[in-house]
Formats: C-alpha cells, structure tokens, sequence
C-alpha cells in the first residue's frame, strides 16, 4: 500500500465541529427521504491528482475552521459531479464521523492542500480533559510538548 496523503480544506460557513457534525446530519436527512446516498459529500471544482494516495492510502479531509485545523474525515471516495453549468467536479465522499484532532493553526488559503501524513495533527482523544480547552490554547499546549 502506498503511502497515504491528505487533503487539508477551510471550512466555510461553519464554526466548530458541531456544526458541520449538524449541517452533515441535516444533509444526510434530506438525502436519505430522496432515496439518494446520505453520506457527506463536499464538491469542489479541482479533481486531485494524488486521487490513488488518497483513497488507497486511507487519506482524511481535514478541516480548518476559523485558522486552526480541528478535525478530520476519512476519504471514502471520489466520485464526479456534474455542476448546473456542466462543468465536471470532484464529489469528496467522506465517512460520516468528524474525528477531533490537536489544534493546529493554519493561514488562509483558497481550494484544497494536500497535507503529508508526517504534518497532519493527531487525533485528539474525546475523553481527554484537553478535548474541553479552547483550541488556541491546546494548539500552544501541543506546540510545548504537553498534548
């Protein structure tokens, strides 16, 4: 197996894990009462070409909200879409849970990055006390060694 890669995205219009946790559930509803897959989907235009990294590699979709990576979904897979102005897209299939990981913060930027497995932060146990911190306060508590 090759090594796996992942994708790093801003999340847009949401503010926390819960939030997109709702919106994915809200969603999914809608989908399922169509007839329609649930699972989440994010479209975006670019289709990557590390495509086999990501889905034979067990690639996530990590998710930046408000300047700080927070959680992940796993990559399902990549199926394309077709837009209303027929431009051909990238459907982004993800597993429905939202994996917390160690804050970490990130500048703007547009689209997707892919994110080496040795730069992605780690998964942050929901039991831990830490999980209940504010995420620029774990994020510095990550960068001393403590989490």
């Amino acid at each position: 197996m090759r090594p796996s890669v992942h994708l790093l995205k801003l999340c847009v219009g949401t503010d926390s894990i819960a939030e997109l946790a709702d919106w994915h559930r809200r969603r999914g509803d809608e989908m399922r009462a169509l007839g329609r897959d649930p699972r989440p989907v994010h479209v975006t235009r670019m289709w990557p070409k590390r495509a086999d990294e990501l889905i034979d590699g067990g690639g996530s979709l990590y998710w930046v909200f408000k300047g700080m990576v927070l959680g992940r979904q796993r990559i399902l897979a990549l199926d394309p879409r077709d837009g209303a102005d027929g431009i051909r897209r990238c459907g982004i299939v993800l597993d429905v849970e939202i994996v917390p990981v160690v804050p970490q913060p990130r500048r703007p930027f547009q689209g997707w990055r892919y994110l080496r497995p040795e730069d992605a932060p780690r998964d942050l146990d929901a039991a831990s006390a830490a999980a209940e911190l504010p995420p620029k306060l774990m994020a510095e508590l990550s960068d001393i060694g403590v989490l």
